[in-house]
C-alpha cells in the first residue's frame, strides 16, 4: 500500500468513485483487530481449560475490549486530529499486536492485561475510517462505502472462526494467537507507506487532553438530531449482541437445537449481516434516506426479537434459519448506516461525532446483554426480554420516523 496509488488501481477507483485503497486499508484494520479480539470466544473451552477458569468467564475478554474501547472511542479524534487517521490506524493494528503478545503468554493476568491493551485503540477504528474516507468518498456513494468498511467487524468473526480452530488444533492456542501478529504486522508497514499523503492534514499542535472525557458529547446539546441517533446506535447494538450472546444457548436449551445446527443458525445471522450491509449502503445513496432505512430495520428488528422470543420446539428448522438471517440483516447490519449518518450530520465535527457514535454502540453492547440475561434469568421465559427490546427498537425507530431530515438541525 504505497503513497502512490498503483495506474491500475487508481483508474479503476477514478472509475467507481471511491476512495479504493483507503476502503481497503480501514477495512484491513478493522478485520485484523476484530479477528484478534474474536478469537477467545471461538476456542473459548480450549482456553478455559488451560487457564483453568470456568469457559463462561472467557467471555469477559469481550466485555472488557468493548468497556475499555468506550475511552479510546471517546478520546481518540483528539488524536487523529494531530496524529492523522493513518498514525492512529497503525496504533490500533500496534495495540492488537500488544493484544496477540500478552495473552500467548498464557496467563490469566497476562489474559486480562491484553484486552484492557486492545481495548485502549479498539475504539477509534471508526472514527480514524470515517476522518480518511469522508473527505475522499463523493456523497452520491458515502452509504455504501462507509457500509463496505462495516464489513470488517463480522468478517473479523468469521476469520477469527476459519483461523484459530484449525490451528488451535495443529499448534495450540497461543502458537494460533502468535501467528495472527504476521498479517498485522505487514498491514503496519504497508500503512507507513501511505502516511505522508493520506494524514497531510493532520495537525500537530492540536491539544489533546485539555477538555476532558467527555468534551465529544457536547455534540449532543447543539444537534437534536444526533441525541435521536445516540438512543438508536445504543438500542440497535445492544440488540445486536444480545442474539450474538444468547441465540445459540437458546436455541439448545429451549427449541431442541443440537450445537452443530445451532451454531449454524448463529453463522447464518453473521453472514445476512456481512450481506446485507453493502445491499443497506445502496439502497441508502439511490432510493431512500439513511433515516427511514435505519427507522424501518428497528420495526423489523423489534419483530424478529419478538417472534425469536417464542422460539419452541414445534418451530420448523427452516422458519428459524429465515428469522435468523432476518435478523442479522437488520440488528447487525445497520452499523454502515449509522456510522454515515454520524458522519454527516456531525458535520465539520464529523471525526469527533463518529468516536461519540462508537461509544454508544460500545455501551449498547456492553451493557444491554448483561440487562437482558438478569430478566431471562428472573423470568425463566427469553419471551420477556425478546419483548423489553422490541419494545426498545419499535420506540427508536419511531422516533427516526417523526423527526424531519435532520440536514437543516446540522
Amino acid at each position: 500500500m504505497s503513497a502512490q496509488t498503483p495506474p491500475l488501481a487508481s483508474e479503476l477507483a477514478q472509475k467507481l468513485k471511491f476512495p479504493a485503497w483507503p476502503l481497503i486499508a480501514t477495512l484491513a484494520t478493522q478485520s485484523l483487530a476484530t479477528m484478534a479480539a474474536y478469537s477467545f470466544p471461538v476456542v473459548a473451552p480450549v482456553i478455559a481449560k488451560d487457564l483453568q477458569v470456568p469457559a463462561t468467564l472467557v467471555g469477559f475478554f469481550i466485555s472488557t475490549v468493548y468497556g475499555v474501547g468506550i475511552i479510546s472511542a471517546l478520546l481518540s479524534p483528539r488524536f487523529i486530529r494531530r496524529f492523522g487517521a493513518v498514525r492512529v490506524s497503525q496504533l490500533v493494528l500496534v495495540a492488537t499486536l500488544a493484544m496477540l503478545v500478552s495473552c500467548s503468554l498464557g496467563s490469566v493476568v497476562s489474559v486480562i492485561l491484553g484486552a484492557a491493551l486492545l481495548g485502549l485503540a479498539y475504539g477509534s477504528t471508526a472514527p480514524a475510517s470515517a476522518h480518511l474516507l469522508v473527505p475522499r468518498t463523493p456523497a452520491r456513494v458515502m452509504n455504501l462505502v462507509l457500509s463496505i468498511r462495516q464489513i470488517g467487524v463480522p468478517l473479523g468473526g468469521v476469520l477469527a472462526g476459519l483461523v484459530m480452530v484449525p490451528l488451535t488444533l495443529r499448534l495450540g492456542w497461543q502458537a494460533a494467537l502468535l501467528c495472527q501478529t504476521v498479517p498485522v504486522l505487514a498491514a503496519i508497514f504497508l500503512l507507513e507507506g501511505a502516511r505522508r499523503q493520506w494524514d497531510s492534514d493532520r495537525d500537530p499542535k492540536r491539544e489533546i487532553f485539555s477538555k476532558g472525557l467527555l468534551a465529544p458529547v457536547q455534540i449532543l446539546r447543539e444537534r437534536p438530531a444526533l441525541r435521536r441517533l445516540a438512543f438508536v446506535s445504543f438500542v440497535y447494538s445492544g440488540l445486536q449482541l444480545c442474539f450474538i450472546a444468547f441465540l445459540t444457548v437458546h436455541l439448545t436449551s429451549k427449541v431442541g437445537f443440537d450445537l452443530v445446527h445451532a451454531g449454524q443458525a448463529l453463522a447464518i445471522y453473521q453472514l445476512a449481516a456481512v450481506l446485507s450491509r453493502p445491499v443497506w449502503g445502496w439502497l441508502a445513496d439511490k432510493c431512500v434516506t439513511a433515516q427511514w432505512l435505519l427507522a424501518w430495520q428497528g420495526f423489523i428488528m423489534g419483530a424478529a426479537a419478538l417472534l425469536a422470543g417464542q422460539f419452541a420446539p414445534g418451530w420448523a428448522p427452516w422458519v428459524v434459519l429465515l428469522l435468523c438471517a432476518v435478523a442479522g440483516a437488520t440488528a447487525s447490519g445497520f452499523t454502515g448506516l449509522a456510522y454515515a449518518e454520524w458522519a454527516r450530520l456531525g458535520g465539520a465535527q464529523r471525526t469527533e461525532a463518529t468516536g461519540l457514535g462508537s461509544g454508544l454502540m460500545f455501551a449498547g453492547v456492553l451493557l444491554m446483554p448483561s440487562v437482558f440475561s438478569m430478566v431471562v434469568t428472573y423470568f425463566d421465559d427469553y419471551g420477556v426480554a425478546y419483548g423489553c427490546v422490541a419494545g426498545l427498537t419499535a420506540t427508536a425507530g419511531f422516533l427516526l420516523l417523526r423527526q424531519k431530515d435532520a440536514r437543516n438541525e446540522t
